[in-house]
């Protein structure tokens, strides 16, 4: 497992997007992206193609992303707590909040776990 990614401040990636009217939500959807699938060693879709196929398909693709995402966050918290309890409702979750269009907490709550993973 890699953890040598960079750690974003939350409260300001959430302005960030707020004032860009989304622009920074979109590269913030492509680092975490990166992030995940960097700390986890696979070569899955990259960000980048993840922004593009969200715009191509309306969102729609950010609703797979989200579940997708999750699972990745829970084989990433499996393999850091080592035995320890690890919530398995992430997929559903971020499902849920990017069906009602609340895609800028399921990022909000990737990061925070993404900054509690990272060393740096």
């Amino acid at each position: 497992m890699n953890t040598n990614f960079k750690r974003r401040e939350l409260g300001l990636s959430i302005i960030l997007s707020i004032i860009t009217c989304g622009i920074y939500g979109l590269y913030w959807i492509a680092c975490v992206n990166d992030d995940v699938n960097f700390a986890l060693n696979e070569q899955d879709t990259s960000g980048a193609m993840v922004v593009i196929l969200s715009i191509v398909t309306c969102s729609i693709y950010l609703y797979f992303w989200a579940y997708k995402i999750g699972t990745k966050l829970v084989k990433l918290k499996t393999m850091q707590a080592n035995g320890g309890y690890v919530d398995t409702n992430s997929p559903i979750l971020f499902l849920i909040l990017a069906i009602i269009g609340l895609n800028i907490v399921n990022l909000a709550l990737i990061q925070n776990d993404l900054n509690k993973i990272s060393t740096l």
